[in-house]
């Protein structure tokens, strides 16, 4: 174990966590995300960063030292709504301190992985950078309504590839390489309207729809699971339907399903899957993947289809290997090894682009959207010493190729 980075985090700790506390007492909403990537900003800029820019989409992005070997620290600053107050034991953006643990809204989704990363930047300053390294820590936004929209863009039009990403979601101090991909589809029935007095003269899109609603139940059930990330699914989330009246026979049924794509699962598998039920033939309904296009906090809107590829890293895979490396380094001991439930910008970093992607982050996924939302101080703490320690084992690794 080298005591280095965990004692270095160790002191950072009165202003990591008085930080922690700062950003989670701004409500930062996706596309609403304006306040938040200012006080990240400003933090980075008395922490000394090299350079703190502000890129076109609102993403805050801090960089220190300027070699070859590129490593970007990455954590989404919006979140999702608190949902019903009176399920919350206290104000959801109050940001208290009870035994060691932080409460509100973004706690573990995704503010202290933020949190620490930012003062992981502060740790390889006071420790010294590695020559051949340039750290980027990236403040992403809009990724609660669109996960990796923000990496498209930084990828695509900042220009700005790394050879490591770190998604500094929540992990429970383990290290993930991977999760399950998703995509959002909706199915449409047409039918006739018709007066509801003699529905026999329409024909009704709804009842369309019932035979594809029991059929999607059906698919969901006969889906295999892959190793290693288990089974994909399909379920649906929302039904609508539209007539002249709520006196007139339905001419038009809508569904939308949440699709999670396992190991070899597409977009084209995925819709060939639905076409070909049998009820969907029969209904001659079609079948489409959604697409987002919403402003960003800054005006800007960049437009991608909601299909979030499967990524997953093997456990040879050198960041995977420096990643096991870093713990070791830092805490003297092997770290738990794993994958993602639920989905985040690795989509962009790994799924589309190919770019080697480790998780390791503060917090506990269950508490994700969740009431009471919490993460450890000592969390916050680990996770700066780990993410310092991984840039040098990284750096390292990059030397001895």
């Amino acid at each position: 174990m080298n005591d280095t980075y965990f004692a270095g985090a160790r002191e950072l700790e009165a202003d990591l966590v008085h930080f922690m506390q700062d950003i989670i007492r701004i409500p930062s909403l996706s596309s609403e995300e304006g306040a938040v990537v200012k006080r990240i900003q400003d933090e980075m800029l008395k922490l000394g960063y090299d350079e703190v820019r502000i890129d076109p989409m609102g993403n805050v992005i801090g960089r220190i030292g300027n070699g070859p070997t590129v490593i970007a620290l990455d954590g989404h600053v919006d979140t999702v709504d608190v949902g019903d107050l009176s399920l919350w034991d206290r104000d959801p953006h109050s940001g208290d301190i009870e035994d060691g643990i932080l409460y509100g809204r973004g706690t573990s989704d995704m503010k202290g992985g933020v949190a620490s990363s930012v003062y992981a930047g502060a740790l390889l300053k006071k420790l010294g950078v590695p020559e051949n390294v340039t750290l980027y820590v990236t403040g992403t936004v809009q990724e609660e309504d669109c996960d990796g929209l923000c990496w498209q863009y930084i990828v695509n039009e900042d220009g700005l590839r790394p050879d490591l990403v770190v998604i500094t979601e929540p992990t429970s101090l383990r290290i993930y390489r991977g999760h399950r991909g998703r995509m959002e589809i909706e199915v449409h029935t047409s039918g006739i309207s018709c007066h509801g007095s003699a529905p026999e003269r329409g024909d009704n899109a709804v009842y369309k729809m019932a035979g594809i609603i029991a059929d999607i139940e059906k698919l969901n059930e006969r889906l295999e699971p892959q190793d290693p990330l288990g089974k994909g699914t399909v379920t649906i989330s929302e039904i609508r339907s539209s007539s002249p009246s709520l006196c007139a026979v339905a001419d038009g049924c809508t569904i939308h399903l949440d699709r999670r794509l396992t190991i070899n699962e597409t977009e084209a598998t995925s819709v060939a899957e639905i076409l070909a039920l049998p009820s969907v033939k029969a209904a001659n309904a079609t079948v489409t993947v959604l697409d987002y296009a919403v402003p960003s906090h800054t005006g800007l809107t960049y437009p991608t289809r909601k299909y979030y590829p499967t990524w997953e890293m093997p456990e040879s895979e050198p960041a995977v290997q420096a990643a096991m490396t870093a713990h070791r380094t830092a805490f003297g001991e092997d770290a738990e090894v794993g994958h993602w439930t639920f989905s985040t910008n690795g989509v962009a970093t790994a799924g589309m682009h190919n770019i080697p992607t480790v998780g390791f982050g503060p917090g506990h996924e269950h508490f994700a959207h969740a009431p009471n939302e919490q993460t450890e101080i000592e969390h916050l703490v680990r996770c700066t010493a780990f993410y310092a320690a991984l840039v040098n084992t990284f750096a390292k690794g990059d030397d001895s190729k």
